[in-house]
């Protein structure tokens, strides 16, 4: 971000954490060129006897899926600690309110630029992945519902990190300390994070797939190969379905136990189709809950500073 496009308050806040934005950018920066490269390599290379490029492709798309979980964490804990935190402790925000400068613009300039380079920083993370994803987009460990794919591969990790913003930005005024702030506002982001993606699976209903129980009849030959699979097993002739152990031999009713009557097979599953849905879902409630979290800390400023 170019210090000579801001003024006032947003031009000191960029000023005084220009360090950190420079280093940001330029480890967004490094990670698409080598995403790029690692493509182009792995372009070239297949087929062939000599095609590393996949290999490395693929442990780079799998560090991406894992590290970017972390990023809102770390977004939360800059805005907690030394955005906001650090100046309340040390009481040089005082400075800043001296300048004709009131209380609430201070806290808004710290927020938007905070925003800004949370926006800016995940689209281009976002644009990143999913140029790697491409090349190995559906096979094992990068399919659409891995945890790690779906949260780097779309919207909802721009509104990870706005919720971060927000949650930052109450905890930094409620503990004034900076690496306590920094440590709360990583715990906290985390664990709404955890809960949301717990949450998940359960904003569309789930569909079923049934198949005769009879040599053949495998449920998962209905299932789209792209599906994330929920839950699996055993329907009786009334519908009802059996948990537990009840066949030896999954298609033989011979071997199955003399209490029930075994039907066909059942699968709970979620299609692909679910992938834009879930993801402006949880996107939507992510702004809604960084919406309420910057209220709050604006009501919390205005209460100590009028």
């Amino acid at each position: 971000m170019s210090t000579l496009s801001l003024k006032g308050p947003h031009w000191v806040t960029a000023r005084q954490h220009r360090r950190v934005l420079v280093l940001s950018a330029a480890a967004v920066a490094l990670s698409l060129v080598s995403m790029a490269w690692l493509r182009y390599w792995d372009s070239r290379t297949v087929g062939t006897d000599q095609d590393h490029g996949y290999a490395l492709l693929r442990i780079a798309v799998d560090w991406a899926a894992n590290g970017l979980l972390f990023v809102p964490l770390l977004v939360g804990a800059f805005v907690a600690g030394p955005l906001l935190a650090r100046e309340l402790e040390s009481g040089t925000y005082k400075l800043a309110l001296t300048q004709s400068v009131t209380p609430t613009r201070w806290l808004a300039s710290k927020l938007l630029v905070a925003g800004a380079a949370a926006i800016a920083g995940t689209l281009v993370l976002i644009g990143t992945f999913r140029l790697g994803w491409a090349n190995v987009e559906g096979t094992s460990m990068f399919q659409w519902y891995d945890q790690g794919v779906f949260a780097a591969s779309g919207p909802v990790l721009v509104a990870h990190g706005l919720l971060a913003v927000g949650v930052g930005a109450v905890l930094g005024q409620l503990v004034r300390r900076t690496v306590v702030a920094m440590s709360a506002a990583g715990a906290v982001t985390g664990t709404v994070l955890l809960v949301l993606s717990t949450l998940r699976w359960d904003w569309l209903p789930v569909r079923t797939a049934t198949a005769p129980f009879a040599p053949g009849g495998e449920v998962v030959a209905v299932v789209p190969d792209d599906a994330r699979q929920a839950e699996a097993g055993l329907l009786t002739d009334t519908g009802e379905r059996l948990e537990g152990w009840y066949c030896a031999e999954p298609f033989d009713p011979a071997y199955c136990r003399n209490d029930v009557t075994v039907a066909s097979h059942f699968a709970d599953y979620y299609p692909a189709s679910y992938y834009w849905p879930l993801q402006l879902i949880e996107t939507g409630i992510c702004l809604v809950l960084a919406a309420l979290a910057v209220y709050a800390a604006f009501r919390i400023l205005r209460a100590r500073h009028g």
